[in-house]
């Protein structure tokens, strides 16, 4: 027997003709709930009921638990079960599709990514304005001014400067989170502006750590390649201590290091998630200690 999942039921099938199948509710809503639980690699609850205690054959890795995965079983590219025959309108399947997708839009839109790349984005935005802020005073300070004067801008310094902590502090629970292996390695902060300059975690664990190495220093990489000269060695991950610490000779080497372990650590927190943060930065440390030696 085969179990064939459609975007309106399921089916089981025998050789030549359907055996039996659950249709979903011709209700749009209902539909999309369902999509959204195989994107996420569920088994629904009809599909658990047609399968219950039958020997079936599955042909999506998802349906392994309750069949036998067989993708190459010529039946299901044979198999032919239109929605039309059931009652579903092709007008139900556009509803569908569209909601899907708005629903798959929204859900990235509040992904906790994309929350830390708003947040860095602010942050920079108030640094720079406690930056002003700050000048302004420096200059305003030296001459004779009444304290009713001064005293607003000192307050609005003073709330600015408050808020970059408070941003701060939110960025370092949430990458916590969110890269728990990237945070450990490079910090919170660094590892946020590494996700932002990539557009979220997804993207950033897909990048060669080449790319991740020079994060940041776009401009630089553009000058050097319309202009020549030296290319960039890093970018953001300069800020990393034990970086930016470091002889200048040895720097090129260290952060060739410390991007392809950020590269690892990405690809865990993004996919795996496991641990694996204290033997990349025992390796790191390790590393960092021969590039010295020599």
């Amino acid at each position: 027997m085969y179990l064939i999942t459609k975007w309106f039921g399921v089916f089981l099938c025998g050789k030549n003709k359907i055996k039996k199948e659950i249709l979903f509710p011709k209700n749009a809503e209902e539909i999309v709930k369902r999509l959204q639980e195989i994107e996420k690699n569920k088994v629904l609850s009809e599909e658990k009921n047609l399968a219950k205690d039958i020997q079936v054959i599955v042909s999506e890795k998802r349906l392994q638990s309750i069949g036998e995965f067989v993708d190459t079983d010529p039946f299901f590219q044979k198999i032919c079960i239109e929605p039309e025959e059931y009652g579903f309108s092709q007008e139900l399947f556009l509803k569908t599709s569209i909601l899907f997708a708005q629903k798959k839009v929204d859900e990235r839109l509040r992904s906790e990514d994309l929350q830390i790349i708003q947040m860095v984005n602010a942050l920079d935005d108030l640094i720079q304005t406690a930056n002003l802020l700050s000048e302004r005073l420096s200059y305003w300070s030296v001459i004779p001014t009444p304290k009713e004067k001064i005293q607003p801008f000192e307050n609005t310094l003073s709330q600015v400067n408050e808020e970059i902590k408070r941003l701060e502090q939110q960025i370092d629970v949430d990458m916590n989170k969110v890269a728990p292996n990237t945070s450990k390695i490079v910090g919170p902060l660094i590892g946020a502006r590494l996700l932002s300059l990539a557009g979220g975690m997804q993207k950033l664990a897909v990048m060669p750590a080449s790319t991740i190495q020079i994060l940041g220093a776009e401009k630089a990489l553009f000058r050097f390649k319309k202009e020549g000269g030296k290319p960039p060695k890093h970018g953001v991950i300069f800020q990393y201590s034990l970086l930016n610490k470091s002889p200048r000779a040895e720097r090129g080497k260290i952060a060739r290091v410390l991007a392809a372990k950020i590269a690892t650590a990405a690809r865990a927190d993004a996919f795996t998630k496991r641990d694996i943060a204290d033997d990349l930065i025992k390796e790191l440390t390790t590393r960092i200690k021969e590039i010295r030696n020599k």
